[in-house]
């Protein structure tokens, strides 16, 4: 076997193509190593529509980079030819070495997909710009995420994610029954628009809207309008995490605004916001935590309020859990009275009123939000490795690869 034999082996070339030149470029750095293909002469080749075997009727000048020779860069230049169909007119062939359209040979886009590291780290190693390689791996997760089949997606979980600094969000999807790999979709935006497009996403990968009986997210009224919009049939479960964060959102409220005009004691922020255990508390968050409580201001009002939530999660049943809330409400409205500075803890008690139902539902779902969480920890860990993605798009990229089927699929290829 010749060397030349092992370079088209080594580059997945057969016939009617042949290598009928090589060259080094010693005078670039890095080197270049160049390859000329050609066809057999008189050879026919293939209508890219219908595979009838035709004649060229003319050819074009293509190049293509390919995956590094040693420390060389390599470059594959071919004659490409365009055949006349007598159905389909002129039309050029699809080369056996690259994709359609693509200025990389398919070994190289393989080999380009980043799975272990950012992309703009693998682009500085491979030596092309990051678009140019953002590119290669969106076509290549777009292919994976094609045949996914969601006929059998009954609950899921959604939540909106910062793609990039200001106002930029995308919406992502989980099945909430898959223990791995549970991404099915996500889209640009939040709000009422990504539940329609899910209710299409659905459509067109053999899943039904109807389909779904339980969708587990936080409070936005926007996603409520959209589910009922679009999925007819769903239980809408509200996690206790999120009237959690709701209260302790209104705690730090009130007490920003009574630290305008009260002095209040140091390292009490943190105090306030962590649990109020005192193994969860340095001894700094517990003397002011102590302190606070001395002095009888509306901030301990609140502490007390968000700390009594706890006694609500701790409800053995549904019916219990109904009653605990019921409580929970009366008690705050008495413990608050008329103060000023207590209005974020009145709306949040407003909002726990509103959705009591949804977070009794708790009780009886199997799901919850956190997972949902745990993976948006994970997108914007890579969006922090990665400083940043360029577009939404990039960012929904990533998420497929993180942590939905489309990751395995890459790997299978």
């Amino acid at each position: 076997m010749d060397c030349n034999q092992i370079l088209l082996l080594g580059l997945g070339i057969e016939a009617p193509w042949k290598l009928v030149e090589q060259r080094l470029d010693m005078d670039k750095q890095p080197h270049e190593l160049h390859l000329e293909v050609k066809a057999e002469r008189g050879a026919k080749y293939p209508c890219p529509v219908c595979g009838q075997a035709c004649s060229a009727h003319d050819f074009q000048e293509k190049t293509w980079r390919h995956w590094n020779f040693f420390q060389h860069h390599c470059y594959i230049h071919a004659s490409v030819p365009r055949v006349k169909c007598q159905e389909h007119g002129v039309k050029r062939v699809e080369v056996p070495w690259a994709r359609k359209g693509s200025a990389f040979t398919l070994l190289f886009e393989q080999a380009a997909l980043v799975r272990e590291m950012s992309v703009n780290a693998a682009a500085r190693i491979i030596e092309i710009t990051d678009k140019r390689l953002w590119r290669i791996v969106e076509h290549y997760v777009g292919k994976a995420v094609s045949p996914f089949n969601l006929s059998d997606i009954e609950p899921v979980g959604l939540d909106e994610a910062a793609s990039k600094r200001g106002r930029n969000y995308a919406t992502v999807f989980i099945d909430t029954e898959k223990r791995q790999e549970p991404v099915v979709f996500a889209t640009p935006g939040k709000g009422k628009q990504p539940l329609k497009q899910f209710s299409a996403f659905l459509d067109a990968h053999e899943g039904d809207p109807a389909n779904i009986r339980e969708a587990v997210f936080d409070m936005s009224p926007a996603f409520l309008s959209g589910v009922a919009e679009e999925l007819p049939n769903p239980q809408v479960t509200v996690d206790r995490f999120h009237i959690v964060q709701t209260f302790t959102k209104a705690l730090d409220e009130v007490r920003k605004q009574e630290s305008r005009i009260k002095p209040l004691p140091k390292h009490l922020r943190w105090g306030v916001l962590k649990r109020g255990d005192a193994d969860h508390l340095t001894p700094n968050q517990l003397k002011a935590l102590a302190e606070l409580l001395e002095q009888g201001l509306d901030t301990a009002t609140a502490w007390r309020i968000k700390e009594r939530l706890r006694w609500i999660r701790l409800a053995k049943t549904p019916q219990a859990a109904k009653w605990r809330i019921t409580r929970f409400i009366s008690y705050t409205r008495e413990l608050i009275g008329e103060s000023p500075f207590l209005e974020p803890v009145r709306k949040a008690l407003v909002t726990l009123e509103k959705h009591a139902e949804r977070v009794v539902r708790r009780w009886t779902s199997t799901y919850t939000h956190a997972r949902m969480e745990g993976l948006n920890s994970l997108f914007q860990a890579a969006r922090a490795r990665a400083r940043g993605y360029r577009n939404t798009g990039t960012f929904i990229t990533m998420t497929y690869m993180i942590a939905s089927p489309a990751a395995s699929i890459l790997k299978s290829t």
